[in-house]
């Protein structure tokens, strides 16, 4: 896999090595109220699923989010 230093990516691919898991996917919110999503897989192969993976599951918590004020 090629190496990717964003922070994001550092997360999943951390919780990942904690978990003993050979991909992961992080959907998270802001403060400010931005979603974002980060996934890591250890091959380039797991790494390009994961991602697609990733894409479907942001649509869907972008679903789940709207409206969402924070405050639960």
């Amino acid at each position: 896999m090629a190496w990717n230093p964003s922070p994001e990516v550092a997360v999943a691919r951390d919780a990942a090595k904690r978990l003993a898991a050979d991909r992961c996917v992080v959907i998270y919110t802001t403060p400010d109220g931005k979603l974002g999503m980060a996934s890591y897989g250890q091959t380039k192969e797991l790494c390009a699923a994961t991602g697609r993976i990733g894409d479907v599951l942001f649509e869907k918590a972008k679903d789940l989010f709207s409206g969402d004020d924070h405050d639960e």
